[in-house]
């Protein structure tokens, strides 16, 4: 089961896909396999075969599903994009992978948008993608490079053969283009399944967006490989979450932190259904909010820890009662994970130093960034992750910081996760997000941060400060704490802590 064509039942009357429109779309097993090769056929048709790079500017949807399956079925490279791109956005990454054809939405063209102008500016084919009650419409606009381009078959994909191109999100440059092949892909499926027990009688609902690693492989993918069912809306809404929770007997859900803390402000139903487990990932969870979510929902929650270049997970909290350690990622799933210094070596147990991995989920590398590819990879074949962490003495990982977010204090380097957790217990503080700001003085650096204070609370930069000097060091206090209204994230609600620094510094400190 090395491709994603063989990972799931091709005649099963399970349902596999619910799409909570009005009416509800309800797709079993045997129909997906049927959508998919219809669609598979219509790409041969068009010319798109091996190696050709198909972006899908597409919201969550089942078009979206039956494109990207059939592409990466037909031998040719999904790559998804968040449709909410400007067009210098969508340029980037058309240019970057010389894509051949860039799926839009039913009614888009005529709009002249933002991926249409990308697309027709590499000519790259346009088309317009959408489930017309019947099957899964590819409505071609534009030919571009297509354009008398013969049928290529339908072709059978082999294990590597890359499916997959994501990019990374750029928080130190240039995005870099991550290839992940069907083996990768079906290796983080089989291991996630493995983790959490996953199987035919679990239904989950995906609150992540399908162009982000998180949502495809965890929410999606896994579920499929294991015969279970996911429920599919367009985006998530905290206000439909319970209703369709209950209705559709989802009993699990992955997210990131800021989702899990939408959900707790929420209003709750009443009684809280049965979850089996709740999965929180792709930014660090804090204990806090970690205690609040399984109180509430009274099901264990499961940090994981996973990265693009990995397809996804690596580490996981494992399922009771087994150990699950509020502030860890838990223990690697599937994967070698080493604690290595900047030579490759691995330090005692329970140093800090830089985490890395192995395994045959994770890319063989960037593509076209020989320097990049240079500096990630041991010559043992690890992976860097840019993260910095430990083990304690069970093997569960603990992060500290990524080591470029590392605030050096005057050389004390700080883990501005650290200070995220000491001001999320504040009781008046909502969000926090902690980095570093320049210091013309002694230090070179010093701590700046970004609060969000709680519906109906006050509270004045000087207090934050006052509270953080009684539970840290003195040197770890903030010099400038920002109260705002929100705090920027990225399209799947993670938080990178340089473009916060940036728009903090952009704007004079609050009069408080």
């Amino acid at each position: 089961m090395a491709t994603l064509a063989r990972s799931f039942s091709s005649d099963g009357s399970d349902v596999a896909v619910i799409i909570p429109q009005n009416p509800a779309q309800s797709i079993t097993y045997g129909q997906l396999h049927s959508h998919i090769s219809d669609f598979q056929k219509k790409l041969a048709n068009l010319g798109v075969g091996h190696g050709a790079a198909v972006n899908l500017a597409l919201v969550n949807s089942y078009e979206f599903i039956v494109a990207f399956l059939a592409a990466s079925w037909q031998r040719s490279i999904a790559a998804p994009l968040n449709p909410a791109y400007k067009q210098d956005e969508f340029e980037f990454y058309i240019d970057d992978l010389s894509s051949t054809l860039v799926l839009i939405p039913h009614g888009s063209y005529a709009r002249d948008g933002p991926a249409v102008r990308a697309g027709r500016k590499y000519q790259a084919a346009i088309a317009e993608c959408y489930w017309n009650g019947t099957e899964v419409v590819l409505d071609v606009k534009e030919f571009g490079k297509l354009e008398g381009k013969g049928n290529t078959g339908v072709q059978s994909a082999q294990p590597n053969d890359v499916a997959l191109v994501l990019h990374t999100s750029g928080t130190t440059g240039r995005p870099k283009a991550v290839p992940l092949t069907h083996r990768n892909l079906t290796t983080t499926m089989r291991n996630i399944k493995a983790t959490y027990n996953l199987s035919a009688a679990d239904r989950t609902y995906l609150v992540m967006p399908l162009f982000h690693v998180h949502g495809l492989l965890a929410a999606f993918l896994a579920p499929l490989y294991s015969g279970g069912s996911v429920i599919v809306p367009t985006k998530f809404s905290a206000h439909e979450f319970w209703s369709d929770f209950i209705k559709y007997k989802a009993n699990w859900y992955s997210a990131v932190p800021t989702i899990h803390q939408i959900l707790l402000k929420t209003p709750l139903p009443d009684p809280i259904p049965q979850i089996r487990f709740i999965r929180s990932c792709s930014s660090p969870l804090s204990p806090k909010t970690f205690q609040d979510l399984e109180k509430t929902f009274n099901a264990p929650v499961l940090e994981a820890y996973a990265m693009t270049e990995a397809a996804h997970q690596m580490t996981s909290n494992p399922l009771p009662p087994a150990k699950r350690q509020p502030g860890s990622v838990g223990i690697g799933q599937g994967v070698d994970i080493k604690i290595l210094d900047q030579a490759g070596n691995e330090v005692p147990q329970g140093a800090e130093a830089e985490i890395c991995v192995r395994g045959e989920n994770v890319t063989k590398g960037y593509l076209n960034n020989p320097d990049a590819n240079k500096s990630s990879f041991t010559k043992d074949g690890f992976f860097r992750t840019g993260d910095q962490g430990k083990k304690d003495p069970d093997g569960y990982v603990i992060i500290t910081g990524r080591i470029k977010e590392l605030i050096n204090k005057g050389g004390e380097k700080i883990s501005p996760i650290e200070l995220d957790n000491t001001l999320l217990h504040n009781p008046k503080v909502g969000e926090a997000v902690c980095f570093a700001i320049p210091d013309e003085g002694h230090y070179g650096e010093d701590i700046g941060a970004a609060v969000v204070l709680k519906s109906g609370q006050n509270a004045t930069e000087t207090e934050l400060k006052t509270w953080v000097e009684g539970k840290l060091a003195k040197f770890k206090t903030p010099k400038q704490i920002w109260i705002v209204q929100q705090i920027p994230k990225t399209a799947t609600g993670k938080i990178q802590r340089r473009k916060v620094a940036e728009t903090m510094l952009s704007k004079p400190k609050a009069k408080l």
